[in-house]
């Protein structure tokens, strides 16, 4: 079975077994609610555990989640660093033009007819998403996720059209 990161233990909160979690999903509400299951991997990529969200709260940045069953500080301290991960199976469906991340990383970018490169990363910095491109013999290309700048994605030809902005490319 695959699965797909949502968040990162980095620090237990408190002494009732809560953690907090950086998120990466832009679904924080369903993948923490109270009954979601996760999968909890270790630091090395190796599957621990499932786990059942049993409380959830955002605070700052993070989000403070606990696991049903594990209500103490001495419980849970050993996940530090750990993954969190959902299963395949248990991705919602999207509206048309929504995507998951792992639908868009490794798809090829085209300027017009030209290969630039393949996107390697989405950064999430701020108000859009920005899509690391990966090119041979020159630095990584950041484009913003805005209109203006991805034309198209199309999953099913594993194809990004862009147009790069003036200033976006260094390079040039």
């Amino acid at each position: 079975m695959k699965y797909f990161n949502v968040g990162k233990i980095v620090n237990t909160q408190g002494l009732q077994g809560e953690m907090r979690v950086l998120s990466v999903t832009d679904f924080a509400n369903e993948r923490f609610k109270k009954g979601a299951k996760l999968a909890l991997f270790d630091d090395k990529d190796n599957f621990v555990m499932e786990v059942e969200i049993a409380s959830h709260r955002k605070q700052k940045n993070f989000d403070i989640v606990k696991f049903k069953g594990m209500y103490h500080i001495n419980a849970i301290e050993k996940f530090k660093g750990f993954t969190l991960k959902v299963a395949e199976d248990d991705l919602s469906e999207l509206d048309e033009g929504e995507f998951y991340y792992h639908e868009i990383i490794g798809l090829e970018v085209y300027e017009g007819d030209v290969l630039i490169g393949q996107v390697k990363e989405i950064l999430q910095p701020g108000a859009n998403d920005v899509w690391v491109v990966k090119r041979k013999g020159k630095r990584d290309l950041l484009l913003p996720y805005i209109p203006p700048v991805i034309l198209n994605v199309d999953i099913l030809y594993n194809r990004v059209d862009v147009e790069i902005m003036e200033g976006l490319d260094d390079e040039d």
